[in-house]
């Protein structure tokens, strides 16, 4: 019994500080706002909030063109050759520490 009462009291007093934690959040933004609180050497907040950012407004199109099949196709092979190389300096670099 005496066990059900405390874990029925903290229960309550973990209800009690959640919500008093959401109730004092809606408060923050009048206490940020508050003379008392900000340093005197901070900047003056903008009277009105900036603008929103142009999501609508596209890069300009590129100059440059594609890559060509044979270049693709060289660089695929530079890239695969450069990964094996790699592949067997590692395995010798393993095989040595064994």
């Amino acid at each position: 019994m005496d066990r059900s009462r405390k874990a029925a009291a903290l229960i309550c007093v973990a209800a009690v500080l959640g919500t008093s934690a959401l109730v004092l959040s809606g408060c923050s933004s009048q206490i940020a706002d508050m003379p008392s609180l900000v340093p005197a050497d901070a900047p003056a907040r903008p009277k009105e909030p900036g603008a929103y950012l142009p999501v609508n407004d596209l890069p300009p199109d590129r100059d440059d063109t594609t890559m060509s099949p044979e270049e693709r196709a060289k660089i695929e092979k530079e890239l695969t050759a450069a990964r094996d190389h790699q592949a067997s300096a590692s395995a010798k670099d393993t095989a040595r520490a064994k």
